[in-house]
């Protein structure tokens, strides 16, 4: 997959039996019950994921042995609505913590009733990466990427 600065971009929604703010709580803070473990950067299985709660917070994994591996930074917190976060993994999945080379992250929780909540993902910015910035497009743009992602989410939402 090739593409330009312009189009670099994965966009994806879902649909969820949940308040806004139950979908914005499990997301930002029951990561572990609904990541994918095959989705662990450290190479080992993850205890947590923990998006701290404020804007500049750590976005990270921590192993049972209390290993950590940073994922990136919380950009904008708005509870209920929305959380940024910079994605500092690079297309080796690596961590880079230099801001310039990283790609946001946009979630948004849209209330489309009483217990309906749209959950609408943008990954943005991917060209920040540099060189390779494709692979990564491509990956998380891939059916398991975002997509498995925000479907486990959603599954695992309906039965907590």
């Amino acid at each position: 997959m090739t593409q330009s600065a312009e189009t670099a971009v994965v966009q994806r929604e879902i649909t969820v039996k949940a308040t806004p703010a139950r979908a914005f709580e499990f997301f930002t803070s029951q990561m572990a019950k609904w990541w994918p473990e095959k989705m662990n950067i450290a190479g080992v299985p993850f205890a947590e994921v923990v998006m701290e709660p404020h804007p500049g917070g750590r976005f990270f994994e921590r192993a049972a042995s209390g290993s950590e591996c940073d994922w990136g930074r919380v950009l904008v917190w708005e509870p209920h609505a929305r959380v940024v976060l910079g994605w500092h993994l690079n297309p080796q999945w690596q961590f880079d913590p230099d801001p310039a080379h990283a790609s946001e992250v946009e979630v948004r929780f849209e209330a489309l009733g009483p217990l309906t909540t749209q959950v609408v993902l943008v990954h943005s910015g991917f060209e920040r990466h540099g060189e390779g910035f494709d692979s990564l497009l491509k990956s998380v743009g891939s059916p398991g990427g975002w997509t498995l992602i925000l479907d486990t989410f959603c599954d695992q939402l309906a039965t907590s």
